[in-house]
């Protein structure tokens, strides 16, 4: 597929939910990701998250922003106040959100993107320059959230890559990079489905590749997608582990009445994304008056102390630990502790399973429904694979196994292969047909 020389280099962007790559490419096939030096460890993945604080300069405070692992750090320093923010992608289709406050200023979610990319170029250096550089800029089939816009997300994505001089970058389905980076080890004709377990969706595209002139082609015979993946498994484990412990299922007192707690804050505190923002919300004023007329106030009073501690980056590694512990254990002990707040229960893989199901089954429609839209049966498929961490959930491992056999599944580096195979796009004679419009 290559055919541009070895002077042209292209880049390759898998911006997720929960991490972004960067990978370069040149003319004769070589590709590798862009590293970052933090603390003496060499990482090719850039944590997609964004601190803010504010910084007093002269007579004034100016608001500073980090991004990726230097994020994190700032947020676990925690020496000035801060917001911190992550699984933003997930609000790029959503017409709801509009801004939010951060500090003095508003900002949007293509304020956030544009942040967030100009955090990664600081720590990228020189060979992440967007002005000058083929880009190809990967996106999820179907974005995530209820109801979902694409025309509003990728308007977005266009405006803060924009920003950033990648005004004429391809945006290509994320699954098709991954094809492009499993297509280089064909020798042969073949139909191959991909599956992409993100952390806020899950995508699938069939893909037949073919030798024609010594060179492999590539024809997209399908893509499917929907908003359930990672996180969306996360958020079973707070639902039935974490929230009944921080008060969801009680009740208060109201005027004589004895009412349930309002199940809304625990569906914001399941998403990540949510949690730090309703700090600077409404949500928390209202959580401590109602800790106030609870029968039992203390679950609540200890939500309310992980919200004004900023523990939910805790609490969502130690949700992610139980999670890739069940991958491999039939049980595990869900721990988390922090600020006075001590949480700890077993879990068993058949109730994450049971928990999980009704995801799993809509997962698999979504499958066959990419089938079905190719035009091909399980049968035909010659490959299937497979990328994403959740692409090791042994209920989702068995779908495919059921579907396709063992020894028709294979997998890559579950960072990745997208961003590898985006770069790949950007060296083919035409990466404009791999675009969506």
């Amino acid at each position: 597929m290559p055919t541009a020389s070895a002077n042209d280099i292209s880049i390759g962007i898998d911006f997720g939910t929960s991490n972004t790559v960067v990978a370069i490419a040149d003319g004769q096939g070589k590709v590798e990701a862009i590293t970052f030096d933090h603390q003496g460890s060499v990482h090719n993945v850039y944590v997609t998250a964004l601190c803010f604080w504010d910084e007093r300069h002269g007579n004034g405070l100016r608001t500073e922003v980090e991004g990726g692992p230097w994020a994190i750090e700032q947020f676990l320093d925690g020496l000035t106040a801060h917001r911190f923010i992550q699984s933003f992608k997930t609000f790029a289709a959503s017409a709801t959100f509009q801004e939010t406050r951060i500090f003095r200023e508003r900002y949007r979610f293509e304020d956030l993107l544009s942040a967030f990319l100009r955090t990664l170029q600081k720590h990228a250096g020189s060979s992440f320059d967007l002005k000058a550089r083929n880009v190809a800029i990967g996106r999820p089939v179907q974005f995530a959230g209820s109801n979902p816009n694409d025309q509003l997300a990728m308007s977005r994505y266009r405006s803060a890559f924009g920003k950033l001089g990648a005004k004429d970058a391809h945006y290509v389905y994320e699954p098709v990079g991954a094809a492009f980076f499993y297509a280089r080890q064909l020798d042969h004709d073949s139909t191959v489905l991909v599956a992409d377990f993100g952390g806020g969706t899950s995508d699938f595209s069939v893909m037949r590749f073919a030798r024609k002139g010594g060179t492999l082609r590539a024809e997209p015979l399908s893509h499917m997608g929907i908003g359930i993946a990672g996180d969306a498994f996360d958020y079973r484990i707070v639902d039935h582990v974490v929230s009944p412990r921080l008060g969801k299922g009680g009740s208060y007192r109201s005027m004589g009445k004895v009412l349930g707690i309002p199940n809304h804050y625990y569906a914001n505190f399941a998403r990540w994304n949510q949690l730090a923002m309703m700090k600077g919300s409404g949500d928390l004023k209202e959580l401590r008056e109602l800790a106030k007329v609870a029968l039992d106030p203390r679950p609540l009073e200890q939500f309310i102390d992980i919200i004004e501690y900023d523990l939910g980056f805790a609490l969502y590694r130690a949700v992610s630990t139980a999670k890739v512990a069940l991958s491999n254990e039939r049980e595990t002990l869900f721990r988390f502790e922090g600020e006075g707040v001590d949480i700890q229960a077993k879990v068993t893989r058949d109730d994450f399973e049971s928990w999980i199901a009704p995801d799993v089954a809509r997962i698999a429609e979504t499958v066959d429904k990419a089938l079905s839209e190719a035009g091909v049966g399980p049968h035909e498929i010659e490959r299937v694979f497979l990328t994403g961490g959740t692409s090791f959930v042994p209920a989702i491992r068995r779908l495919f196994l059921d579907r396709f056999g063992k020894e028709r599944l294979t997998s890559a580096d579950q960072f990745e292969s997208i961003a590898y195979g985006l770069a790949l796009i950007g060296q083919t004679d035409d990466p404009g047909r791999w675009a969506v419009q």
